[in-house]
């Protein structure tokens, strides 16, 4: 097997932590990864993973090997993509995943605009608001909101979305208008679970420089953005969301900004790759493209 064949194979084993989850990921019998690790090893006079019954980590000169690997293959791609057309177009497939909601509103609609741009390149669009598994499922970029956990991953910061709070007409003729945090224990929220760890977030609120954080009571908690904001215009409860969200609701009056003196604070915007992502041009192009219009359209 040549060695660039070799190196992907490897660099894909330590993202993985396992030989057959690489070779899912790679489309190949597990038995060719072991085997290719083997002759890697062979090659190179050094142990490189430390195998035990549930996982498989890099040993010291694994690490320093894969971050050699690392750079070796996104060198070798960028060197083959010059050379590949005589016009030099990028082409070929991406896969993607955004928010729900991002997808819909925002990426989706000016999608066309891109494949103007790079009509070589192919878009596969997944839109979810759980955490994909970017090496498992074999997505290239992923775009996250929020605070992001410590998953190994390449993140490249994009900006921050602001957020408000909202609440319908009818819930605020019934309950009257929140003024400030201290009215909250009088109101219902529409609670928000994590579609991750069903863990319900606590509202929140920026106060001279600090996030300060209550308890708010709720009779009925939604996890996906769709259903937070639909339970919001039935009158269920005040939410706290991304200003751009509700811009149209706001726009026809079906919700109404309280306590603007007390948002949330904003939450940063990431993208994330694997480590060693392969098609690095056409990933480049399209991140590119987005972080500008995520810019133009939510960056508060």
């Amino acid at each position: 097997m040549d060695r660039i064949a070799l190196y992907r194979i490897f660099t894909r084993v330590v993202e993985t932590r396992s030989f057959t989850r690489a070779a899912d990921t790679l489309q190949m019998p597990r038995s060719s990864v072991s085997t290719a690790i083997a002759e890697l090893e062979a090659r190179l006079g050094a142990r490189l993973l430390n195998r035990t019954t549930r996982t498989v980590a890099p040993t010291d000169e694994g690490e320093e090997f894969y971050d050699r690997c690392l750079g070796f293959l996104a060198e070798s791609e960028e060197m083959e993509a010059l050379f590949r057309t005589a016009s030099r177009r990028i082409e070929g497939r991406i896969r993607v995943d955004v928010p729900g909601r991002i997808g819909r509103l925002i990426l989706a609609p000016a999608l066309p605009e891109f494949l103007s741009l790079w009509p070589g390149i192919r878009v596969e669009l997944g839109m979810t608001d759980r955490a994909v598994d970017l090496v498992g499922e074999r997505v290239d970029l992923a775009l996250r909101v929020g605070a992001l956990p410590d998953s190994g991953l390449r993140a490249r910061k994009l900006g921050a979305i602001a957020q408000i709070n909202v609440a319908s007409p009818a819930y605020l003729a019934q309950h009257g208008m929140p003024l400030a945090p201290d009215d909250l224990d009088r109101h219902w929220q529409v609670a928000y679970a994590s579609p991750s760890t069903g863990r319900v977030a606590e509202w929140e609120w920026l106060e001279a420089g600090r996030i300060r954080t209550c308890p708010v009571p709720w009779r009925v908690s939604a996890n996906s953005a769709e259903g937070y904001i639909a339970c919001a215009l039935a009158g269920m409860g005040l939410i706290q969301i991304p200003a751009y969200d509700v811009a149209h609701h706001l726009a026809r009056g079906e919700l109404v900004e309280v306590m603007p003196d007390h948002r949330p604070g904003s939450m940063a915007m990431h993208l994330l790759f694997p480590h060693g992502s392969r098609n690095a041009r056409r990933l480049t192009a399209f991140a590119e493209w987005l972080e500008d219009l995520l810019c133009r359209r939510i960056d508060g």
